[in-house]
């Protein structure tokens, strides 16, 4: 009998692998190096006790009279076999048990170094299957080691290593080692025979799961979220849904001045979160989703997967929002393409519509003044160059010689 805490011991211990899997591997490496000494393992017993890490190796012939043996592997002589156990009689099976000494220093440590690569393997393969399962669930952890593209995270349940791209981080996140994160598991990779896990706090999962976690409501399965949309550290939209008619969804998951609402926050670099309640009506879900800004009109035109949306002229720039962040939520949570007008008001003297100068400007250069709010020569004079090429990412090429060709249109009147 052999004990494995001696040659093997720390496979004993501490390896978060199936015990079974585990004991498969060291029958198969051991029959390995029997077949490698005799030329089969046909007539060998490999024996693993699970619960004190024992291992026993029989080989097991059949008595046959002296001289007649014709199979020195599977048949023993009488008297060899009586001189193992003097009980032994023609016609029985003979157990005679090895020792690891028998099989040489050489073949015990290459059995030993396929034994490690092994159950490396085994611990690979567990790590991935484990984490793949996992995938979208929240991890946390702490930082280990800051690197050039990434940052490396021992997750705080396993202890394994997880990685967080700079590329999955929100701006404006900054960590040395030793600090806590919190994102979600993202996806697991293969790399070079490595299970590699990769973390985000940019997906939109991350804000879901931290909803959860804050509203008991969401958990509980009360409220559902129906969709959310980030643009990680600037801004989120979340559309709600509550099947409890008692229960405002957007009062719950905000909380009693913004309790709830503000963690979350805090957690994704003030982030600004938008949460507005879910309907199958999609003029009112269109109205919502512009939030802050109130509108005054929504046409929807289900081909064309466009809506054509009228506000009061202060109104615009919150619709549009910085950058046009505020547009792009809404038409990412909505589904359809926004377009912004004015609302008719008392037309300036002295001023023209912009479809009159589609034969000085080109088309789709009117359409994209139109789409940020301007429908008339003034609207576009009235806005600093700067401000018209933020909001409609035009050229400033283009731009200027957009205002030389509507302040012309003045000059000569």
């Amino acid at each position: 009998m052999m004990n494995l805490v001696d040659s093997f011991g720390e496979f004993k211990e501490g390896k978060n692998i199936d015990r079974a899997a585990l004991l498969r591997v060291l029958e198969d490496v051991f029959r390995t190096l029997i077949k490698k000494k005799y030329g089969t393992d046909e007539n060998f017993d490999v024996i693993v006790n699970a619960q004190r890490g024992d291992l026993e190796l029989w080989r097991v012939r059949e008595v046959v009279p002296d001289g007649e043996v014709t199979d020195e592997r599977a048949q023993v002589s009488a008297s060899e076999a009586k001189a193992i156990d003097p009980d032994y009689g023609i016609g029985d099976e003979c157990y005679e048990q090895l020792t690891l000494e028998e099989f040489g220093r050489r073949a015990i440590q290459a059995a030993r170094q396929t034994l490690i690569s092994r159950i490396m393997d085994l611990e690979k393969d567990d790590i991935y299957k484990k984490y793949s399962e996992r995938v979208g669930d929240m991890v946390v952890g702490e930082v280990s080691q800051v690197l050039k593209k990434e940052i490396l995270v021992l997750d705080d349940n396993t202890g394994n290593e997880v990685v967080l791209p700079r590329t999955e981080m929100i701006r404006g996140d900054f960590y040395r080692k030793g600090d806590a994160v919190k994102g979600i598991i993202s996806k697991v990779e293969m790399k070079n025979s490595t299970p590699v896990i990769v973390m985000s706090r940019t997906d939109e999962k991350f804000l879901e799961k931290l909803l959860e976690q804050e509203v008991p409501e969401i958990e509980d399965g009360v409220i559902t979220i129906k969709k959310i949309v980030r643009l990680p550290g600037e801004r989120a939209k979340i559309a709600v849904e509550s099947y409890d008619d008692r229960i405002d969804p957007v009062g719950a998951c905000v909380g009693m001045k913004g309790s709830r609402i503000h963690g979350i926050v805090r957690e994704l670099r003030n982030e600004n979160i938008d949460v507005i309640n879910f309907t199958t009506n999609l003029q009112l879900y269109i109205q919502r989703a512009l939030t802050p800004a109130k509108v005054s009109a929504v046409e929807v035109d289900l081909e064309t997967k466009r809506a054509a949306v009228t506000l009061k002229s202060e109104q615009v720039s919150l619709a549009i929002g910085k950058a046009g962040t505020n547009i792009k939520l809404a038409s990412k949570l909505t589904g359809f393409e926004i377009d912004v007008f004015r609302e008719d008001e008392e037309a300036e003297v002295d001023d023209v519509d912009l479809d009159e100068f589609r034969d000085e400007l080109e088309g789709w250069v009117v359409d994209v003044l139109k789409r940020i709010g301007c429908d008339s020569a003034r609207d576009v004079l009235n806005l600093k160059p700067e401000e018209i090429i933020r909001r409609s990412d035009l050229e400033e090429e283009t731009v200027m010689e957009i205002i030389r060709v509507l302040s012309a249109e003045f000059e000569d009147n």
